[in-house]
């Protein structure tokens, strides 16, 4: 422990996001550098818990050795924190950027005080060890003659690929879009996390010995189909790491038509024009001069606010059909629960930097989309709703919208890569498999990540792609 009075001695502070108008001119991410003496004083205030809560079951995911490297940090050995932060996590870059931290939520002096900022902490970690050269390809010193197919190349992908190709097994990883990374590709705008962060891991793993095959539609038809069968048979085990893709839809009246898109299909255009082409293509949703609606709020409603502003929308609104959180914990959310309190994110930040407001209306539902005769959208009409989700009479309204976007999560995966094998599904229609098991009803097949436990975090994903690559090492040398 560092410094055993830091925690009474200094105040909890993060480190800054770029000016909300500036980095509204641009999609490079928001963050400001990291100031070292700055995170050392921050990395005093860890208390060394006697039971350290930031890496239990209600903290890290990963169990990340919080404590351990806060002291690192807070005596400047920086080298040492990175690699006791690679014991437990394969890309803290990535959820040092996006993760909400749930460590920070356990953290044991959250209960009096705010937390210990964790996940500043972990970022410059890792961007340190970038910076020195510090982080470089491993690749296994034996093989062990084992192939193993990786389906989709997400964090949970990425992860088992890594730690199975650490364990000396051939993996080669398919994803169907262009580029790799799944999620952290195209479901995170740049942002949030530079797509350049993301390449540098994976050409990481390229150097260690994966193999990664793009445009490639496992279970699909057309020039880019893969036969899933013949993955399996080619290969001595198939993981399935697809994440839940099949959003949420707003069955109200006049839902078709142009003008209402869900929030992936915004973003996964908008990044992959800005990637091509620096939007200059024109291959994207655009919400310039647009009054813009999104409807559903976390993670991904924050970037499609994000991103709406970029733009230069005209206007701009958040629907949620949740009553808006309380300032503190309430009594039925103690520590170390994750605490669902109000809070400010950039997308919420940057439309009251130039608005004036915060965009969010909270306990609202959505009733009809409205279009003129010609079937162009003109806006939509809204109820407000009380705690149980009932319509309040005489609420209704009208609000003008030229583009809505659907933010309101994912039902689970799309099924044309399970059918073909017969997997069982569970009740909310995931791939059907225990944790820490991961084994699928089919011989030879896993699963990990959203695709087997629904809609979750980054670092979930991350833990699962650990686990899994765990079982299928142990199903491969049995």
């Amino acid at each position: 422990m560092g410094k055993p009075t830091g925690f009474k001695e200094y105040a909890r502070e993060t480190e800054p996001y770029r000016d909300a108008m500036e980095r509204l001119l641009d999609f490079k991410e928001i963050y400001t550098e990291h100031k070292e003496a700055h995170l050392a004083t921050q990395g005093a205030r860890c208390m060394d818990c006697g039971v350290p809560f930031c890496q239990s079951g209600d903290g890290c995911p990963v169990y990340n050795l919080i404590p351990e490297w806060n002291d690192l940090v807070y005596n400047e050995r920086w080298k040492e924190a990175l690699d006791r932060l690679h014991k437990t996590n394969n890309f803290p870059e990535f959820t040092g950027r996006v993760c909400p931290a749930p460590c920070e939520g356990a953290c044991v002096l959250g209960i009096h005080e705010p937390p210990v900022a964790i996940k500043n902490i972990e970022c410059a970690i890792i961007d340190k060890g970038f910076e020195n050269g510090w982080v470089v390809a491993k690749p296994p010193s034996i093989r062990t003659g084992k192939k193993v197919a990786v389906v989709g190349s997400g964090p949970a992908g990425l992860a088992a690929a890594a730690e199975l190709n650490l364990k000396g097994h051939q993996v080669t990883v398919y994803e169907r879009d262009d580029r790799i990374g799944g999620l952290l590709m195209y479901g995170i705008p740049n942002m949030k996390l530079d797509k350049g962060v993301v390449d540098r891991r994976v050409d990481l793993l390229r150097q260690e010995g994966v193999e990664f095959v793009v445009n490639a539609n496992v279970g699909g038809s057309g020039d880019n189909a893969v036969s899933v069968q013949q993955l399996l048979d080619d290969n001595d085990a198939l993981l399935l790491a697809t994440g839940a893709t099949t959003p949420r839809d707003l069955k109200i009246p006049n839902r078709e038509g142009d003008g209402v898109h869900f929030a992936m299909e915004f973003l996964l255009k908008n990044t992959r024009s800005l990637l091509d082409s620096n939007l200059e293509d024109g291959q994207y949703i655009s919400a310039r001069d647009k009054n813009v609606i999104v409807i559903g709020g976390g993670d991904t409603g924050t970037d499609c606010i994000g991103t709406s502003l970029r733009h230069g929308c005209k206007s701009l609104v958040n629907f949620e059909i949740m009553p808006r959180p309380p300032q503190e914990r309430a009594e039925n959310n103690p520590w170390p629960t994750w605490p669902v309190i109000f809070r400010v994110d950039y997308g919420h930040e940057e439309a009251a930097a130039r608005d004036g407001s915060d965009p969010r209306v909270y306990s609202i539902s959505g009733k009809e989309f409205v279009r003129d005769e010609n079937g162009k959208l003109l806006g939509i009409k809204t109820v407000e709703v009380d705690s149980k989700f009932q319509e309040v009479p005489g609420t209704e309204k009208f609000w003008e919208a030229d583009l809505i976007l659907l933010s309101m999560g994912f039902l689970g995966p799309e099924h044309y890569v399970s059918e073909p094998l017969g997997l069982e599904l569970d009740q909310r229609s995931n791939y059907k498999a225990d944790y820490d098991v991961f084994k699928t009803s089919a011989e030879k097949v896993f699963t990990a990540g959203d695709c087997r436990r629904g809609q979750s975090l980054v670092v979930r994903a991350i833990d699962e792609g650990r686990k899994v690559a765990v079982a299928i090492d142990q199903y491969l040398s049995d």
